[in-house]
């Protein structure tokens, strides 16, 4: 299947689901896959449907099975677009990786990031750093300024590092879990990590963001203009595209909610020219109870419709509306394009 964008996968859409009630997941099967079964799984259930796949760093992807991994990728046509930091599952970074307030694992684990990042460069691959586990649970708990310097000297050193790799960096943020405050939590913040490290003179060209759409829902953060926004910067990196009701990190299939934010920002990926660059759609999914193969497969195929969609709203008549903040006109562009009579 030729598309517009190029998409990508995060493998762990294929795990065993684990929730805090059920820690061995709900996909039974799954517990004892090696990364390779789980890859020749997906690969086959997605062929026509995936173009690439993203891999924790070091617990999903190593330099032991990073040869295995790819040789399958390849005999399929297919590539690793990003390699993701996985210091959150490491039980080791229980109060941080970067934040830790033992130096020694601080610097052990700038130096396993330094790592992913080389095997990402090997790769020709972009690295993904959530810093799911930067943060704290409780008030009074922590030094909010060591917090910080540490982690934005943390940034600025794997910056300097991929820079001279030329491996580009995006940055994600969550508002919570597994800390319960994670540090850079929402977009604003990601944006001032970005300016700090650049307020040190180093080159933040290759450091950008992304947007997972659930973790901006969560927030309350329009993904549309926050899309507009990222472009403006220059920072807009790449996409984990989902969907859930906005509590939680619920991680659905892409359009299932939020479908009116979802194409809208359909259309103002469109507008920025999002993809002309290589950019793609890279799908965060955890399909708790679902068939993995095919809640993948049905995500692609509503994004693709949603994407369809957009490109029947009127650009010059949404233009139009939006020059003067004219809330029905625009409601009615939007309608008339998804065929409603009347309009």
């Amino acid at each position: 299947m030729q598309r517009e964008i190029k998409n990508s996968v995060g493998i762990w859409a294929f795990g065993a689901n684990a929730t805090r009630f059920v820690p061995g997941g709900y996909h039974v099967d799954a517990r004892d896959e090696s990364m390779e079964a789980k890859t020749e799984r997906a690969v086959k259930g997605l062929e026509d449907y995936v173009d690439g796949y993203e891999y924790h760093y070091p617990n999903e992807i190593n330099e032991k099975n990073v040869d295995s991994i790819t040789n399958i990728l390849k005999s399929a046509g297919k590539d690793i677009y990003c390699i993701a930091l996985g210091h959150h599952v490491n039980e080791r970074y229980a109060l941080g990786s970067f934040i830790n307030p033992d130096p020694t694992l601080r610097q052990e684990a700038i130096d396993v990031a330094k790592a992913g990042i080389d095997l990402a460069s090997s790769l020709g691959a972009n690295f993904i750093i959530w810093p799911g586990g930067e943060g704290y649970n409780y008030p009074f708990q922590t030094n909010y300024e060591d917090m910080w310097n540490n982690f934005i000297n943390a940034i600025a050193t794997l910056t300097e590092h991929a820079n001279k790799k030329n491996v580009t960096i995006f940055l994600e943020h969550k508002n919570s879990e597994p800390a319960m405050k994670i540090a850079m939590r929402n977009i604003g913040m990601a944006l001032f990590v970005i300016n700090k490290v650049k307020e040190k003179g180093i080159d933040t060209t290759n450091l950008k963001v992304n947007m997972d759409w659930q973790h901006l829902i969560m927030n309350g953060e329009n993904l549309a203009e926050y899309a507009r926004l990222l472009f403006i910067e220059g920072k807009m990196g790449h996409h984990h595209a989902n969907s859930g009701w906005g509590l939680f990190d619920d991680d659905n299939m892409v359009g299932a909610l939020c479908f009116m934010q979802t194409l809208e920002l359909a259309k103002e990926l469109q507008l920025i020219g999002y993809g002309k660059n290589g950019e793609r759609i890279g799908y965060d999914l955890f399909p708790y109870t679902e068939d993995q193969v095919e809640a993948v497969k049905q995500s692609v195929l509503n994004w693709e419709f949603i994407w369809e969609l957009a490109k029947k709203i009127d650009s010059e008549e949404l233009a139009k509306a939006k020059s003067k903040k004219d809330a029905v006109k625009a409601c009615r562009e939007v309608f008339k394009a998804m065929g409603a009579r009347g309009m």
